[in-house]
């Protein structure tokens, strides 16, 4: 289907796909019993660590947004996941970084509150990469938080030799000596080859306390449909950029609901968002050559979405400036932060 782009918007209306009717099999069922847990579990480390990765294989479906550009994550996502014995409520933060703007202190704020508020908090140490002073720093303000159960994750195993992996993990428990921080757990994990990622969801659910389930089965993420919706818009824009421009992309879904007058075995999702981007010559970026790379952001984000929300989807994508945004406060106020 063709369409006219006018460097500016561009609207997608992909052949919608047709299901079978088939019922979709009933959730599973876990009810609370005796010495079940339930809390909550924060991921945090250096910018591109693994933690949304992480987040998703517990979760076992996409809620969080990842890509190998650092500082993708802007929003605390609640990830749910339910077993028979417990309920792990997964918080994912944006990395801790050194803000060099007001949009980066608010989201280094986020971190230290959130840190604060969670039964455990599992830093995230990637193998491919050694232990470095942004580890230190991470580590040194998490020692300052008392109360909260710690443990240390050796992340991205596939990416590493085994000596390699036994060697981070020896640095990782010397961080916790040098820094004073008590690890309850050190655990190597790969979230992409899903190497280890069932024993790390039970001893997560085994540090929680005793309490009954805090959100009803079936439910995998607290975050608003809007949300996530907006989150892979803006993994879809992220992919392929050039390294500033993730940091000046927001997205906000303007609009969101199921068309009328549609019949009931077949939805259509309507879902109309704009992006923000800083400068002009970022928005041509975006856009690209006749509307070809926005036109490529709505076919993937569409896909993305519709997998998530199991609806069909109609997507309106249009791109506009906000200059500055991340250094205004009002802007950043009317852009969700």
């Amino acid at each position: 289907m063709s369409r006219e782009f006018d460097h500016e918007s561009a609207d997608f209306d992909d052949e919608v796909a047709e299901f079978d009717g088939m019922p979709a099999p009933a959730p599973a069922v876990f009810t609370a019993t005796e010495g079940f847990r339930s809390g909550f579990a924060c991921f945090v480390g250096r910018p591109n660590a693994g933690k949304s990765t992480l987040t998703n294989a517990l979760v076992g479906q996409k809620i969080v947004i990842t890509s190998d550009k650092p500082q993708t994550t802007r929003t605390v996502v609640r990830g749910i996941v339910h077993r028979p014995d417990g309920q792990l409520v997964l918080v994912d933060t944006p990395g801790l970084h050194k803000p060099r703007t007001l949009l980066g202190e608010r989201l280094n704020d986020l971190v230290h509150a959130t840190w604060s508020e969670v039964d455990v908090v599992a830093v995230c140490f990637p193998c491919d990469e050694k232990i470095g002073p942004g580890d230190k720093f991470l580590v040194n303000e998490l020692a300052k938080v008392r109360r909260t159960t710690k443990i240390a994750i050796a992340t991205k195993t596939d990416l590493a030799e085994p000596e390699r992996i036994g060697g981070h993990l020896l640095d990782i428990a010397e961080l916790g000596r040098e820094t004073g921080t008590e690890w309850a757990e050190i655990v190597p994990v790969s979230a992409v080859a899903g190497d280890q990622v069932d024993l790390l969801r039970e001893l997560l659910i085994g540090l929680m306390p005793e309490g009954p389930a805090l959100y009803p089965d079936g439910d995998l993420t607290d975050a608003p449909e809007e949300v996530l919706a907006a989150e892979l818009i803006r993994e879809a824009a992220l992919d392929g950029v050039h390294d500033e421009l993730p940091h000046s992309i927001a997205v906000v879904v303007e609009e969101m609901g199921l068309r009328e007058g549609r019949p009931e075995d077949k939805p259509l999702l309507d879902i109309y968002a704009n992006l923000y981007v800083e400068r002009d010559s970022q928005k041509g970026i975006v856009i690209g050559h006749k509307g070809s790379r926005l036109r490529q952001v709505g076919t993937v984000a569409r896909k993305q979405i519709e997998s998530l929300l199991g609806t069909p989807v109609y997507l309106d994508l249009h791109v506009k400036v906000a200059k500055d945004w991340q250094r205004d406060p009002r802007q950043l106020r009317k852009l969700g932060f």
